[in-house]
């Protein structure tokens, strides 16, 4: 690679792995050099490795070509920036899901995002280059406007510059996308919602991937809401499924604020790229809680209820369990069973039992084959086009 500061020059992945001792064939640390005019003085770190995030894993990195900061950002722009201040997220999540370990002057490729998080952050992108926070590991860029205060401050980052393409348009994540086709048939399909984050919403999606194939079925699973981080994207492979999709392959960084019309678009198109990979029976999981605007307004709207066969409602103790419950009956959601961390404690399934007629599954019942397939031959006859 040629040592002149000034020249542009951009590795392509193959040649940034081959050119890296340690590197393996799916390490997300490349060497990536932009040109240095119209952005502030070289941090030491230019000439090392940049961390590429877990959000920007989509991104054909050849045809990265240069920086500007004549831009106002926006969401899903990739932005070029040094780590400032390790703080809540001393570590960022790699392309290939590694957690690498963050220090001050490193260089990381991320995206801008809105984050709403009631247990972390809500955070917006920013009218401008200055400052700003690392808000995920996965690799989301924005400022924060509200912290919870059982976490740290959020890792601040110094944006660089906004990355630019070879004809000097800033490089979106909606470039590399999957294209979203809504599904012809679609199989079975369930969701997993919550009465809020952390009520156990992921893990229930884990054990039911898990006994459906167990039960022989071929498992499509999507994250259709949240945040970019490859968590749960990766846990849902850990479980077995044949495919699985999240938010991130519709080319959004994360889905805070984003129109209904949109979100549906992401939910149809995900489950149609599922039908077109064979899957048998679709696992879906929508983010955060039922009162979120977001997550609200998909489980309310007409769409939502053509795309889903039934829910499981993840809740964390009795109260929230029959509230949970009618909040979904109210809408006529067909509530398959509550389930969470609620099932953790013995006495509080016992309460939960008397405020509400909803079945109550723990996870060792839902890893349960037999359950799963009971599942499948209820909603296996019902006629569902495409949505």
């Amino acid at each position: 690679m040629n040592s002149d500061p000034s020249e542009l020059t951009v590795a392509t992945v193959h040649d940034a792995l081959s050119s890296t001792k340690d590197a393996t064939p799916s390490s997300a640390v490349v060497s990536v050099r932009f040109p240095r005019q119209r952005t502030s003085p070289p941090s030491p770190a230019r000439s090392n490795a940049s961390k590429v995030a877990f959000t920007c894993r989509h991104v054909d990195l050849s045809s990265l070509r240069g920086l500007t900061t004549a831009c106002v950002p926006r969401a899903g722009d990739l932005v070029l920036a040094e780590v400032v201040r390790r703080r809540q997220h001393p570590r960022i999540e790699l392309t290939d899901g590694r957690k690498a370990t963050l220090f001050p002057g490193d260089e990381i490729l991320v995206a801008y995002g809105n984050r709403y998080a009631s247990d972390q952050f809500e955070s917006l992108v920013p009218e401008d280059l200055d400052p700003c926070h690392l808000v995920a590991s996965g690799g989301v860029a924005s400022r924060v406007r509200h912290r919870h205060n059982g976490v740290r401050p959020a890792t601040k980052i110094r944006p660089i510059g906004l990355v630019t393409d070879s004809s000097g348009v800033v490089v979106n994540l909606s470039s590399f996308g999957i294209e979203l086709e809504p599904p012809v048939r679609r199989p079975p399909s369930f969701a997993v919602v919550g009465s809020s984050m952390n009520a156990g919403k992921t893990r229930t999606a884990m054990q039911l991937i898990w006994a459906l194939k167990k039960a022989g079925f071929r498992v499509g699973a999507a994250k259709i809401t949240g945040t970019g981080s490859g968590g749960d994207y990766w846990k849902f492979v850990d479980s077995g499924a044949d495919r699985v999709l999240d938010f991130g392959d519709a080319g959004h960084v994360s889905t805070y604020l984003v129109e209904l019309d949109e979100l549906l678009r992401i939910a149809r198109g995900l489950v149609g790229e599922l039908e077109r990979s064979g899957a048998e029976v679709v696992v879906l999981e929508i983010a955060d809680g039922v009162f979120q605007g977001e997550t609200a307004a998909l489980l309310e709207s007409p769409e939502m209820r053509a795309l889903v066969d039934g829910y499981f409602l993840a809740v964390t103790d009795s109260l929230s369990a029959s509230a949970g419950a009618d909040w979904m009956r109210r809408r006529s959601l067909p509530l398959l069973a509550l389930c969470g961390t609620l099932t953790r404690a013995p006495l509080a399934i016992r309460e939960a039992s008397t405020a509400t007629e909803v079945p109550i599954l723990s996870l060792s019942e839902l890893s349960c084959p037999n359950v799963a397939s009971s599942l499948f031959s209820v909603t296996a006859s019902v006629e569902r086009p495409g949505a």
